[in-house]
């Protein structure tokens, strides 16, 4: 037999790679579209918590896992068609769970675990399509290596080809499938790419099968050798550093501009891009230059995490602290790239590839929260980026590392007298205070870099460790980062940049503190709470704690009520050090804690005069709270003539439109006062935004009246409801112009 006739037939050959890439593209497009469309399924019925948001990535990331790991065994311990005949069985059960929709009957038990239940609810609405496409990649790369296609020997040019499936699918979910179907639709339009998937599988499989009995050219167990455990290990590191520094870099932006959803977007499609740009050999991303990239990306990095240029990013720092990340994940992959095993050991490399990425996840998402009041990850991932970076320099000698030590000691000195007469905004002063000494360092201790490296540390760890930050309360929880500090005469709690209450320096030893901040007696909800409705208010319900500035208008005998979903919030709030509202005006008020809209849903019996919805003074929106079916809630749980209150003060999103749209729908009268301007020299005063919705039976001239309170009706847009709402239409301006304001300056 000729060697022509033992090669698969050309056309096949030449087939091969257009059908695999189409494949593994579909496959992975649809991967990151059913992560995005299941959560917002089920968000209305669990909450809106950040915790929820871990809880499900924390799920896909365990099914990845446990999808590569199929793949693994099955590929090792099956021959090609028991392969492809147990995957399309496991295809044909998947199917039996489309469209993704919730369990029938599911409902939340509020005395349970959240985590366990939210993990159990993603397991039974989309556990098995998700896991038959986590499998997936792996497993189509195994296929084509048998196939006998171009470069079958070297098949990991197809994650490249996943990867940007991946990517594309992320970046059309929120602005082209959210804004212009709802969720029914986007769900039956991924039942039909499944189904299209079974196709390519099926065509895929096969040709594997034929290129295989072909050329005769599979590995037997005996044939394959293992990868030591070193290199075992150095793959889950390479994966698990750019892992988690993208969420490092995420936390940090959130924190300094907004936790926004375009923030989330950008780091995460960038770390996909870098597998599209270095898991080929055709790329100009690879070799020494690349490596030198990435130090002096790290070292940027880390100079921005410790706040070297100013306590907060400006939006140049934030363009580089990103582009330092993307760069420092291109090394890592492509450093993946080039100690990728040969392709029989392709399926263990990716099991790795997902534990080391997990682990990122792991550790950003639920220990570093847990063991740091501080965004101490970043800077701790980038150390280890150092140590990879310079292994094959490192020197222990003990001599110079002491010698290091004691410049950096004097160094840091040094540092902590210039930098405390440095004012913060002076970031390029700062940054060169921080440079020059930094350079001598590395000049004066060369060639060893393990000394230079240790005086460097020490030199600016020591000045950040000291340094005062003048914070009162400083600590983490699933949902951000907690501040309290006094600035300009008022003491300010925050969230990142954003302040969620305040209170008077001044008023902190008084017996009925002044509200502040948004809710100053001159604000929109003062004047409300002021008025006659709020004396004739019986029950008060106010969704959103904050310091507990508006319980400073509870009169006697009233029965009310907040709800808030972080008990972090509510122990700054309770706390008469930090601020004396909730002390002083209302001590036994309760406090549900819990997603406002699943408690409302379980208190059937409640009924208010006014309810306040002040989950909005950040600046992101909570989209389940802002929808039709919310609002019909929250219509529900008010008494006949009761007043629907919300503040809409944000940012970066414009609200009146789709709430007027809502008024309009469930037949309200909307009302708004947009307060511009500075009403008050209260150091803490803030001017809001603030939109009413009044009942058919509502008389509330204190508002009706008032010339401030400016009547508004629907747009004509479509109205927002849990299955179809488009925040970015909310916008004050276009998504690409706020991308340039914060990325670019």
């Amino acid at each position: 037999m000729s060697m022509v006739s033992e090669l698969p037939r050309r056309p096949a050959r030449l087939l091969a790679p257009v059908l695999f890439t189409a494949t593994i593209f579909l496959s992975a497009s649809l991967l990151f579209f059913v992560q995005p469309l299941f959560a917002k399924i089920a968000l209305p019925v669990i909450g809106g918590a950040p915790a929820v948001w871990t809880t499900a990535m924390l799920f896909f990331q365990t099914v990845l896992i446990g999808g590569y790991l199929y793949a693994h065994l099955s590929t090792r311990l099956l021959p090609v068609p028991a392969q492809l005949a147990l995957h399309m069985a496991l295809w044909a059960t998947a199917l039996w769970f489309l469209p993704p929709e919730l369990p029938e009957g599911w409902r939340l038990d509020g005395d349970g675990s959240v985590a366990l239940q939210t993990l159990g609810l993603f397991a039974l609405g989309i556990g098995a399509p998700f896991a038959l496409l986590s499998a997936n990649a792996p497993l189509i790369q195994s296929w084509y290596e048998k196939s006998g296609g171009p470069s079958a020997d070297d098949p990991y040019f197809l994650y490249g080809a996943s990867n940007l499936g991946s990517l594309i699918a992320l970046l059309a979910f929120p602005l082209v499938a959210e804004p212009f179907f709802g969720a029914l639709a986007i769900s039956y339009g991924f039942a039909m790419g499944f189904v299209a998937l079974g196709i390519g599988l099926v065509a895929s499989g096969g040709l594997a099968w034929r290129g295989l009995s072909a050329v005769r050219s599979a590995a037997t167990p005996a044939q394959i050798k293992s990868p030591e455990i070193s290199t075992i290990g150095f793959w889950a590191l390479l994966a698990f550093l750019p892992s988690s520094l993208m969420l490092a870099v995420t936390s940090k932006i959130s924190t300094d501009v907004g936790a926004i959803p375009m923030v989330w977007v950008i780091p995460l499609a960038l770390y996909l891009l870098t597998f599209v740009l270095t898991f080929t050999n055709r790329t100009i991303f690879k070799g020494k230059w690349l490596e030198m990239a990435a130090l002096l990306s790290a070292t940027l990095a880390i100079s921005l995490f410790l706040g070297m240029r100013g306590p907060h990013l400006a939006p140049l720092d934030i363009g580089l602290l990103t582009a330092a990340f993307f760069i420092i994940a291109l090394w890592a992959h492509r450093t993946l790239y080039e100690t990728r095993p040969a392709a029989n050991n392709l399926t263990v490399f990716y099991v790795v590839m997902s534990v080391g990425g997990a682990l990122g996840g792991l550790f950003n998402s639920i220990l570093a929260p847990a063991l740091f009041s501080g965004l101490i990850e970043g800077p701790l991932t980038i150390g280890l980026i150092f140590l990879i970076l310079l292994r094959k320099r490192l020197d222990f000698r003990a001599r110079p590392l002491l010698l290091a030590l004691g410049v950096g000691l004097g160094l840091a000195a040094c540092l902590v007298f210039l930098l405390a007469r440095i004012a913060p905004d002076a970031a390029s002063l700062r940054m060169t205070a921080v440079a020059v000494p930094s350079i001598f360092l590395l000049v004066a201790f060369r060639p060893n870099i393990s000394a230079a490296a240790l005086g460097i540390a020490v030199m600016i760890g020591i000045p950040t460790l000291v340094a005062p930050d003048g914070h009162h309360f400083r600590d983490r929880s699933f949902f951000g980062l907690h501040r309290v500090l006094d600035q300009n005469g008022a003491r300010l709690y925050s969230n990142g940049t954003t302040v969620h209450g305040a209170e008077a320096i001044a008023d902190l030893d008084a017996d009925r503190p002044t509200p502040s901040s948004y809710y100053h007696p001159v604000g929109p909800m003062g004047q409300i709470m002021q008025s006659g409705i709020g004396a004739r208010a019986e029950r008060v319900g106010i969704v959103g704690l904050g310091v507990g500035s508006l319980a400073c208008y509870a009169r006697p005998g009233q029965d009310w009520h907040f709800y808030e979903i972080d008990r972090m919030v509510d122990q700054v709030a309770r706390d008469p050090t930090l601020f004396t509202f909730m002390s002083q005006c209302a001590p036994d008020v309760p406090t549900h804690i819990g997603d406002a809209r699943v408690v409302l849903a379980d208190q059937a019996d409640m009924r208010f005069d006014i309810l306040v919805i002040d989950a909005y003074s950040s600046d992101a929106v909570p989209m389940h709270l802002t929808t039709i079916e919310a609002v019909a809630l929250y219509r529900a749980r008010l008494r006949s003539g009761g007043l629907l209150i919300f503040h809409i003060s944000n940012r970066y999103y414009d609200l009146v439109p789709p709430l007027a749209r809502i008024a309009d729908a469930i037949g309200l009268e909307a009302r708004v006062q947009r307060q511009t301007y500075a009403a008050s020299d209260d150091p803490g005063f803030r001017p809001s935004i603030v939109f009413a919705m009044i009942g058919p039976n509502g008389i509330h001239p204190e508002i009706t009246d008032d010339p401030r309170w400016v009547i508004v009706s629907g747009d004509g847009g479509r109205v927002w409801t849990d299955d179809r709402a488009n925040p970015l239409s909310a916008l004050n301006s276009n998504p690409l112009d706020w991308i340039w304001e914060v990325f670019g300056g």
